[in-house]
């Protein structure tokens, strides 16, 4: 093993999870849950974000309102209108024009937008006519760092102007009617605008600058964008604070109180007790509760030529913009991938004229780990279950179903809160939590079956271990022919050598006698099938002449390496410890027996009693090896003697015992010890 690999070895995160406690293990690898989510949410931010967004949103596609929004009608610069009055943008005559229905539709203020950035002909009708209006906002496009320029073309600006202001400090027009009472933060601060020109001063503004995130949605617009320490309003607020016909606009904006408040609030003076939800960097999150069709709209062709139902727009609010293809004021929302933009204007007023805003609470972060800490304590729950098929279903049912559940509690507090809470960090966190609680349970029931087969093994023969291990318990009897061959060793003596001596020492010489038997057995091919008393039973399956030359080797290595090695001064008035070996070869009934809960497993047969017998008769024939005729008869190549035919305990037949001829050096030793005489004096 390298060492790299003994470093592995040492590290390996399962195996120190396997040393600790249970419960220590658990809470560890939630831990290392929160540890590595954090570093996937960190690493990942801004793809997961995106997923987020569109996962999350998909709660307001769900329970879309189809309330139809009355108040304000989008008046739609589209395809007819563009075939009928020219390509955009139109000149200032048409949109004098367009200007002069809406007011003789009885509109109540018209909010545009559109910017007129440069002085044109038609400029004075266009005045008049705006001029004739109840109330009117214009657009305005300050432009911030990291927007795209598609977002303002479509709305009176031109292609170069738009990539003007984008690569350099260029101020067209002329942006006016600041907010009072707001300060300037550096995420909402613009250097270049394309305003409005001078000639249009007078009417009330709003900048319609959104902020476009990485996938080209809208989702976000800056209450305020500041230019030159000037704090602008967007349109939807502009509108607002025009509405109420006040000549200096004034706002504030507060922390948010209570972790379920907003990060900030703006408040407008005008408008005493509504509280306009920020986040962190001072932007509005659009609504997309209402669904697209609650959104009236009407195309600006029709207004001009006055075929528009009477009374449709009257004492209402219009919001004129573009929304014909081509004109690059497309953009994509969760209901569809190409929304005109004027439509997102229409969902701010209509969030802001219901007080209905959606902003995600102070205290989302706090919310998310509480969310994460009751998951943690469920799988935690589930990893600890006394049941096994809990934690082998519940863990894997949790890593699916929890991640689910923080996406629907978003959803829920979304639909019926405007509570945009987040969900990813929760879903990520139970995710990668119950998968390493799973594999710490599943590697622990591992290491412990493992290591229960391992102790099985040692009672049992491996083959039948695994059949144990691998099986339902049952009642009845589980059991096969064989042919086997069969060795039976045990040591004489040795029970009077264990009244004698302390019982510690009598399991000392058993033990060394089983674990040196089982090596020489194991290998020559051999396996225990069981220590019973002071002596074993092993097999070799088959009765070839390969299993009966391998059981007799054995037999001759037990009987020269073991035998030499037993204690040979015995206690005063004991026999030395002997070794007596019998073998035979023959079918038997091989398997389990017993009720189903507790069973033993057997060899039994006629070839098994023979065996046994023919081990005691090495005690009565001085032989300590014995074998019978069945074996005999595969051992042609050894010079066998026969010790003639007895009628062995308990059986009716006569067999036929033979012992390895009397040349072997281990018979010779043996029987030397058994005869070693002493001549004492006093004797005739």
């Amino acid at each position: 093993m390298t060492k790299l690999q003994q470093f592995i070895s040492r590290v390996n995160p399962l195996r120190l999870a396997l040393s600790l406690t249970p419960s220590a293990a658990r809470v560890i690898t939630l831990a290392v849950a929160a540890v590595l989510a954090w570093l996937v949410v960190s690493l990942f931010s801004s793809n997961l974000e995106m997923l987020e967004e569109r996962l999350g949103a998909q709660g307001w596609v769900m329970s879309a309102d189809q309330v139809p929004e009355e108040r304000v009608t989008i008046v739609a610069i589209d395809e007819r209108s563009l075939a009928e009055v020219g390509p955009w943008p139109w000149s200032r005559d048409n949109m004098a024009r367009l200007v002069d229905a809406l007011n003789q539709a009885g509109v109540r203020l018209q909010i545009h937008d559109i910017t007129y950035p440069e002085p044109k002909a038609g400029d004075a009708a266009l005045i008049a006519a705006l001029n004739n209006a109840p109330g009117v906002v214009l657009g305005q496009v300050p432009v911030l760092s990291g927007n795209g320029a598609d977002y303002v073309a479509g709305h009176g600006v031109s292609a170069a102007d738009t990539g003007e202001a984008l690569s350099h400090d260029v101020r067209t027009g002329q942006m006016t009617h600041p907010v009072a009472g707001v300060s300037c933060s550096a995420d909402n601060t613009s250097g270049s605008y394309v305003a409005n020109h001078a000639g249009l001063s007078g009417f009330a503004a709003g900048h319609i600058t959104p902020r476009v995130d990485a996938d080209g949605a809208v989702r976000r617009v800056p209450a305020v964008v500041c230019v030159d320490g000037q704090a602008y309003p967007t349109l939807a607020i502009a509108s607002l604070l025009t509405a109420t016909q006040v000549d200096n606009w004034q706002a504030s904006i507060q922390p948010g109180e209570g972790w379920l408040a907003p990060e900030q609030e703006m408040y407008l003076t005008s408008y005493p007790g509504l509280a306009i939800p920020l986040d962190s960097k001072g932007d509005l999150r659009i609504s997309y509760q209402a669904a697209p069709e609650s959104f009236r709209a009407v195309s600006a062709i029709d207004v001009i030529n006055g075929d528009i139902p009477e009374g449709m727009l009257s004492n209402g609010w219009a919001l004129v913009g573009a929304t014909a293809f081509g004109m690059d004021d497309i953009v994509p929302t969760p209901y569809n991938g190409s929304v005109p933009g004027v439509e997102l204007q229409a969902r701010l007023i209509s969030s802001l004229l219901d007080a209905n805003m959606p902003y995600t609470p102070a205290g989302a972060t706090f919310l998310l780990i509480a969310f994460s800490l009751i998951a943690a304590v469920l799988l935690f729950g589930l990893a600890a279950s006394r049941h096994e098929s809990l934690t082998a279903y519940g863990l894997p049912s949790a890593a699916v179903l929890l991640p689910v559940a923080a996406l629907l509690v978003h959803w829920q507090l979304l639909s019926y809160s405007n509570i945009w809470l987040g969900w990813m960090s929760p879903a990520i966190f139970t995710l990668l939590a119950a998968t390493l609680l799973l594999l710490l349970e599943q590697g622990r029931i591992r290491a412990e079956r493992t290591r229960v087969f391992g102790n099985l093994t040692s009672y049992l023969p491996s083959n039948v271990a695994r059949d144990i291990a691998y099986s339902l318990p049952t009642s009845a009897i589980n059991a096969q022919r064989c042919d086997v061959t069969l060795l039976s060793a045990d040591l004489r003596n040795f029970s009077a050598f264990g009244e004698a001596r302390p019982p510690e020492e009598s399991a000392a010489l058993l033990h060394y006698f089983f674990t040196r038997a089982a090596e020489v057995i194991a290998r020559h091919g051999g396996h225990i099938h069981e220590f019973k008393g002071d002596g074993l039973l092993a097999v070799w399956e088959g009765q070839s002449s390969a299993a009966a030359n391998a059981a007799f080797q054995a037999a001759q290595e037990m009987q020269e390496n073991i035998h030499k090695e037993m204690p040979q001064q015995p206690p005063a008035g004991l026999e030395p410890l002997a070794l007596g070996i019998g073998i035979e070869q023959g079918p038997a009934l091989r398997g389990s027996i017993g009720p189903a809960h507790r069973r033993t497993h057997t060899l039994l047969g006629d070839s098994v009693t023979i065996t046994l017998r023919i081990q005691e008769m090495t005690a009565e024939l001085a032989q300590p090896i014995l074998l019978g005729e069945c074996i005999a008869r595969q051992l042609s190549d050894h010079q066998l003697e026969s010790q003639g035919s007895y009628l062995l305990n308990g059986l009716r037949i006569p067999h036929v015992l033979f012992a390895p001829a009397t040349d072997s050096a281990a018979i010779r030793r043996a029987r030397q010890d058994q005869l070693n005489l002493k001549v004492v004096s006093g004797g005739r």
